[in-house]
């Protein structure tokens, strides 16, 4: 250990690992440093102390093809020594620590500074009481007991102040509480397998202990590092650790290095675990770079730190002290297992992610803010001046010295009440309304089989254009059947009759199909009687073993005649080969190659076929033509996969190159070729009827033959019979978009997008490049959203491309659920299609919310404004104007971010990207009803008096008791913004604004909740609410004009909107629009130009300040060739290949902050340390 500080841990680890060094031949420390080795290096290393990988499957006690024993107490002594596989994170945040944010808001602050002036004035009795010098200040009804009662407000107010802060801390700590679920719920679902006492067993990936025997295939993200012990063909992507993009092939004998947080892309085998948890390479990485927060600020401790820091994980999470504790949290690093998945979630709940949507409501916010800042700083002046001008000037009072703490109090009320049309101004409402919508749809599409891993991907979905999906599991059942065989020269349209076929025939076929065909893939007896048989592993290969069965054969005692250690060589499936091959010693020392795969491939490769009697014919060309027109086309027109079964003989010497591809995959024999059938799910096609009719193109892209993705495609309703449309191979495709140097041109994609409706025989890199075409297309005025479906590894590069990734849940692998943005739980097209309704119905409730409080805010504001200047006091008081605060904003946006969608949402087209917040629609509904409003109000404030026969309100001297008069005002406009609540629930101008009111039991109970609340501030609410009981007939005239509210809304709706050609909209994001002169538009107008123009540079500053840094960690490292800055490297590459992805797909604040510090804070720190090598 490099340079030790923190001794005491350092000592007690040697002791616990002395103690336990007689149990295991290896300690921790030997482990560790084992795995900081690469290649050839490691190989010497475990030859010189162990003695091959066998001695150090004997050292930890284990065996490399029956696994651990698997008991309790061994496992449990694993876990002490060796630590568990779980990177503990950081610390939720403590409701107090929420409490404490929530008051850090300014208008809050403000409020409480002037409370608190209010309170200790009250309680400070001027000596020039009596004296009649003061002027208006003693005048009026002032008695003893109401100046008595002079602290009520500022009591009031910030009692209000703590109700708002309370709602606000709640409801971020049932955010945080719901992720952390969330998160949980990701890392339980996600299993590895296992070998445990010759049984092969899936566990969850924390159970996992040194020792144990893993079995990785393609597809997986390694959740452990360990030792290559058996297989073939292993390649993996370490670009998550090293940056290089290269895949690493790892072999026994030359590279058996595993490490934790690298994806498996092609072959299989078997590794034994030598490092778990913070031991593992990234953990040893999330533990050097820490909190993501604190980042910052350490940097001059990083130093002592990280020393500290490295012996706290070797005594594991089990003694974190502070230090390592708050060093904990992974920042968004390698995108190692399950830390990736929760750096996602911890930025969520740390940074909140702020999608498009959020980003245009965080301006309009603040431009509204902006706004009532300004007309609450004219309100207070106003008020200010024509005090002093009506008490000093007109009435020439005297400044007496008596008098001051009396004009104090005055001056203090003004700024009260400015502070309080502050409050109103301010939206804090919006962020809010968002947060409550996207947490509530997450949570239920949770029930509508979406898991949602970002939190705007839930909104992008509802502007959805396109969605491109893989056929087979996510429009078929993923339950493959052979239907159809040609064997011995006879095409079969049903499985034939095992007698039938020749003996010779039968053993080739049922040898080729066991043996070449990954060993994990099982057919099991149903879970109940006379269910289906479980299909296990590989669908199509549990087709073809099916097939097997079906021919009354059984392919068990084949395998168990040659298990997978004798299997002489492998080539594994991969998108290049499209086939699969699998080569055995035969007793004599010859070899036999089995080969299987798509079938114009392989038959490509054949040059003989078994005939009748099951002898090998001569196969030409001109034969394989015909085949093609009599069998294999037939077959995919039923829309089967067809896939060749063939095999071929090498002599024992001179043995074959078996590096030499070429040749080896030529000259085969073809045994038969079987049509699998993969039946469409029943709910697709009506799902796909939803996407088109809600304005949504689909596409299918896959790997198949374009016989049978045209059939396919016919049979869900992707295209009909007669249409103008595309159906390319991915040849072609490629062909059509290229140009003659090769490179590929938008103009000639845009050629063909709009037209394309299948892809066929399409490599993983047509998928990413019709994407990206069709997100960088400018042929559209609306720039099409682009929704893609992908479930293996190499659907990677397309999910991140994407604007809304889904995952496949079950058939998805790892390294596709970690690109995604949704993973889809049941693997079915229809859950998108629930998703789009999300997405939209998340966008409406927001609109809807915004309806309803740009109203009050212009209200309010108004009011209070037009009242101050008027009466020299705000009709609405400061207490009141908290408690509409909380109705309009915190109630509000639960009522109206809570409703849950309709299929009415799937009727209309998208919206697209560009589409204002505002509609015109939603400005008429806001100016009418402020107009109704307003006038209602202004006719009470100056003539209610004489309507309801009262003394009048106006002019009232300070401390006066409440009076009728403005408890009536106050009372209607809350019982106004009630019934606008109801209106507000529709924002397309429909007629019936109750539809569908009772399936939203939150919006009832808060409307008639909020009523009885209100009942009581007005009669028993007394001098803190400054009101005064009503009497019936009051409140009645009260509620008959909220509810005149309704009627109104029917009359606006009768204004046809195209009438009203001055109405701009608002909140959109653009780049042509200039912004307009009218006020209220031009706060929102603002937004987004510059931004965009800003984000547009920001991105390529990025991801040239993350090149260069790649550049130079590279460089450093060669020249010094420590892990530790390979641990550094490592995040900083991640970080820009993510960002390069992320951040044009969705313009998220966030991730580019994130960009920003994470990389240059890293190189910091590793330019801090150029050369550590004593860090092991």
């Amino acid at each position: 250990m490099g340079d030790m500080t923190n001794s005491d841990f350092y000592s007690k680890n040697q002791r616990n690992e002395a103690n336990h060094a007689g149990e295991f031949g290896c300690t921790l420390q030997e482990l560790r440093s084992l795995m900081e080795l690469r290649g050839t290096e490691a190989v010497v290393k475990i030859k010189e102390t162990y003695g091959e990988t066998e001695g150090l499957c004997r050292h930890l006690k284990t065996s490399p093809t029956e696994g651990l024993a698997g008991t309790a107490a061994d496992l449990e002594k694993r876990k002490l020594i060796f630590g568990k596989n779980f990177i503990p994170p950081k610390k939720p945040k403590t409701f107090i620590q929420l409490v404490w944010e929530a008051l850090q808001d300014v208008t809050l602050i403000i409020l409480e500074i002037a409370a608190i002036i209010s309170l200790g004035l009250s309680f400070y009795q001027p000596p020039g009481e009596g004296n009649e010098g003061c002027g208006t200040a003693t005048g009026g009804a002032e008695d003893e007991g109401e100046a008595e009662a002079g602290w009520i407000e500022g009591a009031a107010i910030l009692l209000s102040v703590i109700c708002v802060v309370l709602v606000t801390a709640f409801n971020d700590w049932s955010k945080e509480k719901q992720f952390r679920g969330l998160q949980s719920r990701i890392e339980q679902e996600q299993k590895f397998t296992v070998v445990r006492g010759g049984q092969v067993i899936q566990i969850p990936v924390a159970e996992i202990v040194v020792g144990d025997i893993a079995q990785v295939k393609y597809g997986d993200l390694l959740p452990a590092d360990g030792i290559f012990i058996q297989g073939n063909d292993l390649k993996i992507d370490e670009s998550s650790l090293t940056g290089e993009s290269d895949q690493v092939r790892k072999s026994v004998d030359k590279d058996p290095m595993l490490l934790s947080g690298t994806h498996v892309m092609e072959g299989s085998g078997r590794m034994l675990v030598t490092a778990v948890g913070v031991n593992s390479q990234t953990g040893i990485i999330f533990t050097l770079l820490g909190a993501g927060g604190e980042e910052e600020e350490k940097k001059d401790k990083k130093g002592k730190m990280q020393d500290g820091n490295m012996e706290n994980n070797q005594n594991k999470a089990k003694q974190q002290d502070g230090a390592a504790a708050m060093e904990m949290q992974p920042l968004k690093s390698a995108e190692g297992g399950e830390g990736d998945d929760k750096d996602k979630k911890k930025s969520n709940m740390h940074k909140k992610e702020k999608s498009v949507l959020q980003g245009k409501l965080t301006k309009l916010a603040v431009q509204i803010g902006k706004a009532g800042l300004v007309m609450s700083a004219i309100t207070v002046i106003i008020l200010v001046l024509y005090f002093a001008i009506d008490t000093f000037v007109v009435n020439k009072k005297q400044w007496l010295p008596e008098c001051t703490p009396v004009y104090v109090q005055y001056f203090v009320k003004f700024f009260i009440i400015g502070v309080t049309v502050l409050v109103v101004a301010v939206p804090e409402g919006l962020p809010l309304a968002v947060t409550i919508s996207l947490a509530y749809s997450v949570k239920k599409m949770m029930r509508d089989n979406n898991l949602v891993r970002h939190l705007d991907a839930c909104e992008t979905m509802g502007n959805a254009t396109a969605i491109c999906s893989d056929k087979t599991g996510t429009l078929t059942t993923n339950r493959m059947t052979v239907v159809q065989a040609y064997v011995g020269d006879v095409h079969y349209k049903e499985i034939p009759d095992p007698d039938s076929i020749p003996a010779k025939t039968m053993e080739l076929l049922v040898n080729a199909i066991a043996i070449n065909s990954a060993y994990t893939t099982k057919i099991l007896p149903p879970e109940k009687e006379g269910g289906l048989p479980r299909q296990v592993g590989n669908k199509t290969e549990c087709g073809l073993l099916g097939f097997v069965l079906d021919l009354k054969q059984d392919y068990e005692p084949v395998r168990s005649l040659i298990p997978e250690e004798k299997l002489y060589k492998v080539y594994t499936f991969n998108s290049v080969r499209k086939s699969m091959s699998t080569v055995i010693k035969m007793p004599d020392g010859s070899f036999r190659m089995y080969s299987k795969g798509a079938s114009e491939i392989v038959l490509k490769k054949c040059s003989r076929i078994l005939n009748v009697a099951g002898e090998p014919r001569i196969f030409r060309p001109r034969d394989r033509d015909e085949m093609v027109k009599k069998v294999i086309e037939p077959m995919a027109c039923d829309g089967l996969r067809t896939i060749c079964v063939a095999f071929r003989d090498f002599p024992s010497s001179p043995e074959p190159d078996w590096d030499n591809e070429n040749d080896i995959l030529s000259d085969l024999t073809c045994i038969c070729v079987v049509g699998i059938e993969d039946p469409v799910r029943p709910e697709v096609p009506e799902a796909i009827r939803k996407c088109q009719r809600a304005g949504i193109t689909v596409r299918m892209v896959t790997g198949d033959n374009i016989n049978t993705a045209r059939a396919i495609a016919i049979k869900c309703g992707i295209i009909h019979p007669g249409e103008d449309f595309l159906c390319l191979e991915g040849k072609e495709f490629n062909r059509r978009i290229r140009n003659e140097k090769g490179e590929i041109e938008q103009e000639r994609i845009d050629k063909i997008w709009p037209k394309l409706r299948v892809l066929a025989r399409s490599s993983p890199t047509d998928k990413h490049t019709l994407v990206k075409g069709i997100i960088d297309s400018t042929q559209v005025e609306q720039r099409q959203v682009v929704a893609v479906t992908g479930d293996g590894t190499n659907d990677g590069p397309a999910l991140k491309k994407a604007d809304v990734g889904f995952a496949m849940g079950i058939a998805g692998t790892d390294v596709a659920k970690e690109a995604s943005d949704i993973i889809l739980t049941d693997d079915n097209f229809s859950s998108i299609v629930k998703a789009v309704m999300w997405g939209r119905n998340v966008y409406d409730s927001i609109s809807k919310f915004l309806q309803f409080q740009l109203t009050v805010n212009i209200v309010a504001v108004i009011v209070a404004f037009t009242g101050a200047c008027i009466t020299q006091d705000s009709p609405l008081k400061a207490v009141q104007m908290l408690w509409v605060n909380l109705i309009m904003d915190t109630f509000a946006s639960l009522a109206l971010a809570t409703e849950p969608p309709t299929e009415a949402l799937l009727l209309r087209k998208p919206y697209g990207r560009n589409k204002p917040l505002i509609s015109r629609t939603m400005m008429k509904n806001i100016l009418g009803h402020a107009v109704y409003q307003l006038t209602l109000i202004f006719t009470l404030l100056f003539v209610g008096e004489k309507m309801f026969k009262i003394d009048s309100g106006r002019n009232a001297p300070l401390h006066s008791p409440p009076s009728e008069h403005y408890t009536i005002i106050f009372n209607t406009f809350v019982m106004m913004q009630l019934f606008n609540e109801i209106n507000a629930r529709k924002i397309h101008g429909e007629r019936n604004v109750f539809d569908g009111i009772f399936r939203n039991p939150i919006f009832c109970t808060i409307v008639l909740g909020t009523f009885a609340i209100q009942i009581v501030i007005v009669q028993f609410g007394g001098k803190p609410f400054s009101c005064s009981p009503l009497q019936l007939d009051q409140w009645m005239w009260c509620v008959f004009i909220g509810l005149g509210e309704l009627v109104w809304g029917q009359v606006i709706a009768t204004i046809p909107t195209s009438r009203l050609k001055f109405l701009k909209e608002a909140g959109r994001l653009t780049e042509k629009e200039e912004v307009p002169e009218e006020e209220l538009n031009e706060d929102v107008e603002e937004i987004d130009h510059a931004e965009r123009e800003l984000r547009r540079g920001q991105i390529l500053w990025f991801r040239g300040l993350n090149r260069i840094q790649t550049q130079i960690e590279v460089v450093n490292t060669f020249k010094s060739g420590t892990s530790f800055q390979g641990a550094l490297r490592r995040q900083s590459s991640v970080t820009s290949q993510t960002q390069d992805v992320t951040n044009i797909s969705s313009p998220s604040h966030v991730s580019l902050s994130n960009a920003l510090s994470s990389p240059t804070s890293t190189s910091a720190a590793a330019a801090g340390h150029p050369r550590r090598e004593g860090i092991p």
